[in-house]
């Protein structure tokens, strides 16, 4: 007998959207069939979900969130913030190591790795961390167990910089993994921060955080980035995309035939500039959230395959950490308990198409990342497994969040898609809004593809 069934729904999968049904068998998908299924094969499976007028998707892989474990755990941890992932839909993760200690040891990853078994909602995985003298760990690390090598070009939570000109070559000459880069560049940072602090009399107005996180520190880190990459045949990602400029920087070949690939988080596809007089620090992000042309050319980006997936970089603080000006105010908010749905209301407005979502938030890090397994809905593959129900309005507040922090930039906002339900290797870890907090992903495992010329 098979274990589950989810019939009757709207499946949103490579490309395609139509009604079919889902049976599991223990972590994995045995069947995908188009149509109705028939009342013997419902009769078969010891639970029934009749998904009538919901989307059926595949789980969202985040491949960057930041659950502050360990030594932050004050903000959240994995446990939480994993638990806010798999409550909207995010049913994989990967993990910046900018924790204190932060992860720049084999040592410091497999604990990681240990601690997740134990305690994660959902399927998990962490980035070992490059510093200016940790060479040795990159090159001797297992690239099977990690998703890559995460590189700060400019300095944020943790201050985990590399800065020196040789290092920053042998990282991308030599490490057999891809470079995820934080890309701003640090000397420009400072000399803004200088500026605006002189000619401000010290408190600088949160609304200027993207004149000191300015436009330029984003464009001349990008370029050097990648001609670095070009130089050394690097496989090299750049994470949290904020400018047009940026983009244009970008291939739109299809994503396999690429060594140079981007990342877009939803905050910079949702607000833009205009948005911190109504939300002042709640939207103060690294990169910065900048002009309404930016975010339409982001937009644009993903539509046109120059970005190649939408990610969260959730960075949950406290409410207190967050007071205070473009100087003091912390850096990042929590996003991926309702990342899902606002791309989902894009959708709906027409910014994107509902395969679109899917592609850039499911099947496009899989293939990015070379993800056994995971990412799609095919026979075979891992039962990560989403439900949607589209069409009924509700307004975000603080409340629903469950993120240690408590607070989302997103109250207030109206949504009109609610996961309701998540299946994580065939458990059904959320069942209508609510978590199952028993329920433990397990390690993502990476093929190796993804180094490939």
């Amino acid at each position: 007998m098979n274990d589950t069934i989810i019939y009757n729904a709207l499946l949103i999968n490579e490309g395609e959207k139509f009604k079919g049904y889902v049976v599991t068998d223990g972590p994995v998908i045995a069947r995908v069939g188009r149509g109705d299924a028939s009342a013997d094969l419902i009769a078969a499976c010891r639970e029934a979900v009749d998904a009538r007028g919901s989307y059926l998707l595949p789980g969202v892989i985040d491949d960057q969130v930041h659950f502050r474990d360990p030594g932050l755990v004050h903000k959240g941890d994995i446990a939480t913030e994993s638990i806010a992932a798999v409550a909207g839909g995010v049913t994989s993760f990967m993990d910046m190591p900018n924790t204190k200690p932060p992860t720049v040891t084999q040592k410091a990853l497999r604990e990681k790795l240990q601690h997740a078994s134990e305690v994660s909602a959902a399927n998990y995985s962490f980035f070992i961390g490059a510093t200016n003298d940790n060479m040795r760990e990159l090159l001797e690390c297992d690239y099977k167990i990690t998703p890559g090598v995460k590189l700060f070009l400019g300095s944020s939570t943790g201050n985990m910089l590399v800065d020196e000109e040789s290092t920053l070559d042998r990282i991308f000459s030599e490490v057999p993994a891809i470079i995820a880069v934080h890309s701003e560049d640090e000397a420009t940072i400072r000399a803004n921060r200088q500026r605006y602090e002189s000619e401000c009399g010290g408190s600088v107005p949160v609304e200027m955080h993207p004149l000191i996180r300015s436009r330029e520190a984003c464009v001349l880190s990008t370029r050097r980035a990648i001609e670095r990459a070009e130089r050394c045949n690097t496989r090299l990602h750049v994470l949290h995309v904020s400018t047009a400029d940026e983009v244009a920087m970008f291939s739109d070949a299809p994503l396999p035939e690429k060594r140079i690939t981007a990342e877009v988080c939803v905050h910079h596809l949702w607000f833009c500039d205009e948005d911190y007089a109504r939300l002042g620090s709640r939207i103060k992000m690294n990169p910065a959230v900048k002009s309404r042309a930016d975010r339409d050319a982001l937009r644009q980006g993903l539509r046109d395959g120059r970005i190649d997936i939408v990610a969260t970089d959730h960075a949950p603080h406290l409410p207190a950490e967050k007071e205070g000006d473009a100087l003091t105010a912390a850096s990042g908010a929590p996003m991926v308990q309702f990342s899902l749905p606002v791309m989902l209301e894009l959708a709906d407005m027409g910014v994107f198409t509902h395969q679109l979502v899917v592609d850039k938030m499911c099947h496009a890090p899989a293939r990015l990342y070379d993800i056994m397994g995971r990412g799609f809905i095919r026979e075979g593959y891992m039962a990560d497994l989403v439900l949607v129900k589209p069409g009924e309005a509700y307004t975000v507040t603080d409340d629903m969040v469950l993120s240690r922090c408590g607070w989302t930039p997103l109250a207030g906002t109206t949504l009109h898609n609610r996961v309701t339900d998540t299946w994580v290797n065939g458990h059904r870890a959320c069942r209508d809004g609510k978590v199952d907090d028993t329920v433990r992903g397990t390690e993502l495992r990476y093929g190796g593809k993804q180094l490939e010329n």
